[in-house]
């Protein structure tokens, strides 16, 4: 099922970095197709315990039938309460891929993709009420504006913004053709695929509340990590790669390190690289959503 659902990015790095003890607590916070999962549970010896967290239900299909292995159908945003609810905190390491898995881009009717055409959802957790499509046709002009503009980081959010209240007016905006004929004019000439992958990722972050549930999720690290535990994130935009450099270097998203009476640096993890690792040349000709991926690691004090 994993080989056609999703191709794990950077394995090998991510395998490495966590640093697994066959005996420790790991947890994969995205667990998707299993394929990260999978390759921690071969590190694992007969003690050792993964716990995966996925809030798609079609995750679910992926789900390894192994004693050690514990599935929990939530976001990661609710990390801390459910490994205290199973008892098992605190952890030796915990892995994040950012990434929309393949599998979601795959399938139409999700509406992710900009390659079909279905109604606009976008929703990782098909129980959410917030759709795609909502946002679209409820949203005023100037959220509009603010979404695309700090979510897509999109040059033009304020003509698009008005484009797609103007286009609403005459009809509701329902699906990707709709959306797409509502904003038409306004693409840029030979980079149509890049311009709609900057409003999909808005209106896909927004509708999911990605920014807010990944700095939930790694203000809940430092409590949920032991002492020298491993924190691995791997990003594919700027606004989540910016997020996760800060929080490992300083401790916060924004400003700078807190430091006590002495001068010392009053942060909760170390960076075991400075710098973004990414992918090889020869993974991302095997797998071209590699390109854009950006793989950090921390280690708590």
């Amino acid at each position: 099922m994993m080989s056609n659902y999703h191709i794990p990015v950077m394995l090998k790095e991510c395998i490495d970095a966590l640093d697994i003890q066959p005996s420790g607590v790991y947890v994969d916070v995205t667990f998707g197709g299993g394929g990260h999962s999978k390759e921690i549970m071969k590190h694992l010896g007969d003690d050792g315990v993964l716990v995966a967290f996925d809030q798609d239900v079609d995750a679910q299909k992926n789900v390894i039938a192994d004693e050690r292995f514990v599935f929990i159908d939530q976001n990661f945003r609710y990390l801390k309460n459910n490994l205290r609810m199973h008892d098992l905190l605190p952890v030796n390491g915990i892995l994040a891929d950012l990434g929309v898995s393949s599998h979601q881009f795959d399938v139409p009717e999700r509406g992710f993709s900009t390659r079909f055409d279905a109604d606009l959802d976008m929703r990782m957790d098909q129980a959410g009420s917030l759709t795609a499509k909502k946002v679209v046709n409820e949203y005023s002009e100037d959220q509009l504006h603010k979404i695309f503009g700090i979510y897509g980081e999109i040059q033009n959010a304020k003509s698009l913004a008005k484009a797609v209240v103007t286009s609403r007016l005459a009809k509701p905006i329902e699906t990707i053709a709709d959306l797409k004929s509502a904003i038409a004019k306004l693409i840029p000439k030979g980079k149509e695929n890049k311009y709609l992958a900057q409003v999909f990722q808005a209106l896909r972050i927004e509708v999911n509340q990605e920014m807010e549930a990944l700095k939930e999720f790694l203000e809940q690290t430092v409590d949920v990590l032991a002492s020298g535990g491993r924190l691995v994130v791997m990003s594919y935009h700027s606004l989540e790669d910016r997020l996760v450099k800060n929080f490992m270097a300083k401790g916060k998203f924004s400003g700078t390190v807190e430091k006590d009476f002495f001068g010392n640096e009053i942060k909760p993890f170390d960076l075991v690289v400075k710098k973004s690792i990414t992918a090889s040349e020869d993974e991302i000709k095997i797998n071209n959503r590699a390109r854009s991926a950006r793989l950090r690691i921390a280690v708590k004090r």
